[in-house]
């Protein structure tokens, strides 16, 4: 294996190609990690912390860490796409579980980025384009998987262009109510105001609860490792550096949503971000968030598909689903069957055209 940026020729063993570098595999992490959820949770968590929402997103923070470091440690001793399946393996050596764990986890990621083609195909996409839904997330999952079998370094480019229309959302809401704070608006002590009889610790670690939600996603990167340059040097690198950066930003969004408004309002609110923005006087388009987050939903999906392709194509390696999975295109070492088939469940999986459904069948799976 190369110690560089520039990887050594694939062995024979290796039907997938290693395009993922350490930058690319960092934007993998963090565009999975930074999300839709988010932008509501503030709302959610002002409820258990009144102003302190940045002290349970630090604690949340930790508490992803310590699970990230138990996947640097499986992901860089077991390198194979898989993930969960080929962790149920080595642990318990029983290919009934191995199956059912891996099985959960995919049928999960399918019916997640059927979930996300139909939020994106919704109001986000109606405000620049209005167009029947269902046809629009059809079409747009073959775009999705078009871009998934051109190649993997072709999809962590669209990836890093997502993830930092992503980030600049979050940083969008810091920078107006700072530029609020500099012009004598905001009410900073908010920060430290807990609600009435809460205490401290049973507040914070309630809440932390509820934030852990807003760091989920980085264990589906253990699907794509066989494609990382350099899995040893570059995975935990990449794993601890994408959660510390979404942590940062978001303990920051919470002091920015505490100062700009009161827990009472930020609760009731459905889009407490936007009501943030709104309320730092700052004149935002409203289309550039209805933009902000089609693209966000767009990269979860593409990064749902990624791995779940990838997740197919580890199980049918393993010889828990048909071998066909496992074929790779010639040039592009791209699993293109395990792609068509997650890409035409997810397809007519659309046709259920109820987003609860699936959210709630994810749930389930998971």
């Amino acid at each position: 294996m190369a110690t560089d940026e520039t990887a050594a020729p694939a062995p024979a063993t290796e039907k997938l190609r290693r395009g993922i570098t350490g930058l690319l595999l960092f934007a993998f992490i963090l565009g999975d990690v930074l999300g839709a959820g988010i932008y509501a949770l503030m709302g959610v968590l002002a409820g258990e912390v009144g102003g302190m929402l940045w002290a349970p997103l630090a604690v949340a923070l930790l508490l992803a860490l310590l699970t990230a470091g138990s996947y640097a440690e499986l992901v860089t001793k077991y390198p194979r796409a898989g993930g969960a399946a080929v962790f149920a393996e080595r642990a318990f050596k029983s290919p009934v579980v191995s199956f059912l764990v891996g099985f959960s986890m995919l049928a999960a990621g399918v019916v997640s980025a059927a979930g996300l083609a139909l939020a994106f195909a919704g109001d986000y996409f109606a405000t620049f384009v209005d167009l029947p839904p269902i046809p629009v997330a059809m079409a747009f999952l073959v775009l999705v998987g078009a871009l998934n079998a051109r190649g993997i370094r072709e999809s962590m480019g669209a990836n890093l262009v997502m993830t930092a229309v992503e980030l600049s959302g979050l940083v969008i809401v810091v920078a107006v109510v700072a530029a609020m704070l500099a012009s004598g608006g905001g009410e900073p002590s908010r920060v430290a105001e807990l609600p009435e009889g809460a205490g401290l610790a049973t507040a914070v670690l309630g809440g932390a609860i509820v934030a852990y939600y807003s760091f989920v996603g980085f264990e589906t990167s253990a699907n794509v490792i066989e494609e990382v340059r350099n899995p040893s040097r570059d995975y935990p690198r990449a794993l601890f550096a994408s959660l510390v950066t979404a942590g940062v930003v978001y303990v920051l969004v919470g002091l920015a949503s505490a100062i700009a408004l009161p827990a009472s309002e930020l609760v009731e609110s459905s889009g407490p971000l936007l009501d943030v923005v709104e309320a730092s006087g700052v004149a935002v388009p409203s289309w550039l968030f209805s933009l902000i987050a089609l693209v966000a939903v767009a990269n979860g999906a593409l990064l749902t598909m990624i791995m779940s392709s990838r997740l197919a194509y580890g199980m049918a390696d393993q010889g828990l689903l048909p071998d066909v999975l496992a074929v790779v295109l010639p040039n592009r070492r791209t699993p293109w069957v395990a792609i068509a088939a997650t890409t035409v469940v997810a397809v007519l999986l659309t046709l259920v055209g109820d987003l609860g459904t699936l959210a709630e069948t994810v749930v389930l799976l998971l």
